[in-house]
This record gives C-alpha cells, structure tokens and sequence, in this order.
C-alpha cells in the first residue's frame, strides 16, 4: 500500500494576524496575512484536509489569547482543524473541542502536566495532540521560552499507554528557518513510539516532502503521519497541489520551460 502523509498548512496566530516565526522568537514575527479565516479558506480550497493552527500569544501566556481569529477559522472552513497553544486544563480542552476543533495540541502541559494529557486522553479519546518541541534533543516548553532537562524520546515514551492521538515532533532550531526538516531524529523518535508523528520545522522545499516520504516508507505504516509547513507556503517555495501530490507519492508534472 502507498504511503499517503497528510499536509498540516499552518497557521500561527499572533495579536489577530497570520505570522510565521524564526526559532521561536516573537520579535521575530513575519506577518503574512490580517485575515487568517480568509488563508484558511484558502487552503481548503487548495485542497488541504486538516489545518494547524497555533495560538503563539497564548503559548507564551498560558492562557487562550486569539480566540477571536481561531472562532472565524472554525467558522470559515468545514475540514478539521488542530489546535495548540495556552491550552493548560481539562474545560480548556472540553471548550474548544465543543466549538469545533478536532484536535487539541498539548505542549507545555504535556511536560509539566502529564496527569492532565492522561486524563484528556480518556475523556476525549482519539483527539488530543502531544506536541513536543526540542532544542538540541532537549524539550522546551512555555512557547520555546524554557529548555528542560527531559530528552525529547523520555517525553513521547511517558504517554505510550495514555491514547494520544499524534505527536507533533518540532526542531525549534529549524523552525521557519527554511533549513529542511531534522529527518533523522524525526525517524528515531517514530521508530520508538508507537504513537503517529508528525514532523515540523524547517521546511523549505519540495525536496524535503519527498525525502520525509520516503523515511516514512522504510517505517512501520503510520509511523509518520504527516508534516507541518508553515514559511515555505507562505513564501510561496511550495504550492500546496504539489506538496500534496509530493506527500501521496504522486510524480509531480514536468515542469514547461
């Protein structure tokens, strides 16, 4: 059976607008659209199936900060949407999957909080996200400000029993740096857990679709589930139609020159 990795387009939210960061930092912020209803529709209608979406205000805040520009998201498009970001406790999680989010990103809270993701898990089953971003292997929390001193595979492993639905696995270092993908340490963690991963940071081109594809291949089915692009789409490096086709293991069209 062919290897069919979903594209997670991403919206990152910071003070309303659609913006992409470098490593993390917010001072670093590009803002590349004010309507983020209106770049989600624009997926969809690229033919996207599930968007990411990442309330960064809140991830530094600890708290829901844009929840204004994530309503009209949900209200925008009909395909699924995940969500991350300031996302700290169980009604939390409960409001925003009754409003219409799929899924619920945990981070922080996965690190500080494992108690919380366990028992979402269990209320919530089949829709909430670990998501784990690492700074030289180590995880960092409290939107990229804080670097623990728990290795990034520790983490995954603590949750192999609770029903996580995914892993979003995020090399910060290569976040929105275009740098490519961190291929390797992507595949090591998928090959430890038995939870899907899906791969962020650092994309930059076609070129890394194809080669994460192809390490997803040489996995068990499902090991990879996905990845996550964010500057390179906006950048306009990537059309959509071909990332898709990329991922789904569709020879792209010869180009006309």
């Amino acid at each position: 059976m062919s290897t069919v990795l979903t594209l997670y387009p991403a919206i990152d939210l910071k003070d309303g607008a659609c913006v992409r960061l470098r490593r993390g930092a917010m001072d670093e912020a590009t803002v590349y659209s004010s309507d983020p209803a209106g770049q989600a529709r624009a997926f969809a209608a690229a033919g996207c199936r599930f968007i990411h979406v990442v309330d960064l205000n809140g991830a530094f805040a600890g708290r829901p900060v844009n929840r204004d520009a994530v309503a009209a998201i949900l209200a925008a498009v009909a395909i699924p949407v995940q969500l991350g970001g300031g996302i700290r406790d169980l009604p939390g999680i409960a409001a925003w999957l009754e409003a219409g989010v799929r899924r619920v990103i945990l981070g922080s809270a996965a690190l500080k909080q494992p108690e919380l993701v366990r028992q979402a898990c269990r209320s919530f089953p089949g829709r909430i996200v670990v998501g784990i971003d690492a700074r030289e292997g180590m995880v960092a929390a409290e939107g990229w400000a804080e670097t623990s001193d728990v290795a990034v595979e520790e983490l995954a492993l603590r949750f192999e029993d609770a029903g996580v639905a995914a892993i979003v696995f995020t090399d910060i270092g290569r976040d929105g740096m275009l740098a490519g993908l961190a291929l390797e340490r992507t595949a090591s963690l998928a090959a430890r857990v038995s939870t899907p991963v899906i791969a962020s940071g650092g994309v930059a081109g076609i070129a890394d679709l194809l080669a994460l594809r192809e390490v997803a291949t040489t996995l068990r089915p499902g090991a990879i589930e996905g990845v996550i692009v964010g500057r390179a789409l906006y950048d306009g490096r990537i059309d959509p139609a071909a990332a898709l086709a990329a991922l789904s293991g569709v020879a792209p069209a010869p180009s006309r020159h």
